[in-house]
């Protein structure tokens, strides 16, 4: 460790020069010598550098979701060129410039983060040794081997020795129960905030080979911080739980406010989106609009949650546009009452198809139609002047009915072989 710490010592300078500064800050309200002065030095160079690193954390999410789309086209390419690893590597490269994506991108805040991380392990390092480093002289040096946080001294060790130990005024069992502390809560958040990634900002919809690679290092991060962790020094051990402390918040807020689409934080931010828009009949923020014009933009190519989104604010009278506003719909607009509050509208009934008839319905059509001619067409018959009492007599047993006179439409005798009386038309032939 003391190797790779020495090859960035050109930074070693400007980092033991921030805390200085901020050290003679803390030192005038707790004292130059107490352990709160020069924790509190150490959190917030912290602070400072992981603010400068913010836009490379921007540039780390893209980068990942660049590589989380890219993952099913990534596997084809794998498969088609298993043979041949050359091609596949070139076409990998290709697939990467056609893109835009930089698979290097996702571990820059770490890479940049590194060299203050070696460099600060420089300083407290020779602190424990009696060395002045870069801006800490020969009094400062003195008051940091004073300090001690809860018992321990800033640059002492979970296997610092007894004698150096007592050298800087302190027992060694509060030297490796603070060091034990420490490198459980760093190991702890490590490791949540890899879960909540892998458990809540994941495209649940593609399952690929950088799922179970994120899995792995979910489970192999935590091992590796305590097993180096007991080489550090408490000053640093100070420095990564608050770097975790830091990644764990700012990875929660990334996962609230804007989450990977397809993922669970996807669909519970939508939830509470789609709440916020109809209460208040619009977007507010800008973040929300960017959100609302991203899932326009996919049209068809929507998911379950966006889909439900979408489907949501229809229902509600509103509809969502291009430029990520969402507007009053004008096929479902919200009628305002006497006292002004809002009254949804009736919903049209829909147009209803006619039935389709059975084959029996469509062959007792005509039949109807030709009962309904035949009737017509007694009725026009003009009928013979008669009393109304022989008309409304019977003819006698036995008695012929008297042929009907032609003309008028009047019907003719039946003839042999057919049926007497009213006959039933035939039914349509069939095409």
């Amino acid at each position: 460790m003391d190797t790779i710490a020495s090859l960035f010592s050109f930074i070693t300078w400007p980092v033991s020069w921030v805390i200085v500064q901020f050290h003679t800050v803390y030192g005038a309200i707790f004292g130059p010598d107490t352990g709160w002065a020069w924790g509190l030095s150490i959190v917030s160079l912290v602070i400072l550098i992981r603010i400068c690193l913010i836009p490379l954390f921007v540039k780390q999410i893209k980068a990942t979701r660049g590589m989380q789309t890219l993952q099913p086209e990534m596997k084809k390419i794998q498969e088609r060129y298993k043979n041949d690893k050359q091609r596949q590597s070139e076409e990998m490269m290709k697939l990467y410039k056609e893109t835009g994506t930089n698979p290097l991108s996702s571990c820059l805040p770490i890479l940049a983060q590194s060299p203050f991380f070696f460099a600060l392990y420089h300083v407290l390092n020779g602190i424990a040794s009696g060395d002045t480093i870069g801006a800490v002289n020969q009094d400062l040096l003195e008051s940091a081997q004073k300090a001690h946080i809860f018992g321990a001294p800033l640059a002492s060790k979970f296997f610092s020795s007894e004698s150096d130990v007592t050298a800087l005024s302190a027992s060694l069992t509060d030297v490796r129960v603070v060091t034990a502390i420490m490198i459980v809560l760093m190991s702890a958040s490590q490791f949540f905030t890899q879960r909540q990634l892998m458990t809540k900002n994941v495209d649940t919809t593609v399952k690929t080979p950088f799922m179970q690679q994120q899995k792995m290092l979910m489970y192999v991060f935590p091992v590796m911080f305590a097993v180096f962790g007991v080489n550090f020094p408490v000053g640093v051990l100070v420095y990564w739980l608050t770097t975790n402390v830091w990644t764990m918040g700012q990875q929660m807020y990334v996962i609230r406010n804007n989450p990977t689409p397809g993922s669970k934080a996807q669909a519970s931010y939508l939830e509470r989106l789609h709440k916020s828009v109809t209460e208040h009949g619009k977007t507010r923020r800008r973040g929300e609009k960017a959100i609302v014009k991203a899932i326009v933009a996919k049209g068809r190519d929507r998911n379950e949650a966006e889909r439900k989104f979408i489907n949501g604010l229809n229902k509600a009278g509103l509809a969502a546009q291009a430029d990520g506003n969402v507007v009053k719909s004008d096929t479902a607009v919200a009628a305002q009452s006497a006292d002004g509050s809002t009254v949804a509208t009736a919903a049209q009934p829909k147009r209803q198809q006619p039935k389709r008839q059975s084959k029996s319905q469509r062959q007792a059509k005509p039949a109807g139609e030709a009962e309904s001619k035949t009737s017509l067409t007694k009725s026009d018959e003009p009928q013979d002047a008669k009393p109304a009492s022989e008309q409304d007599a019977k003819p006698a047993a036995g008695a012929k009915k008297p042929a009907q006179k032609s003309g008028g439409g009047g019907r003719s005798k039946a003839q042999s072989g057919q049926r007497k009386g009213p006959q039933r038309p035939k039914s349509p032939s069939k095409k």
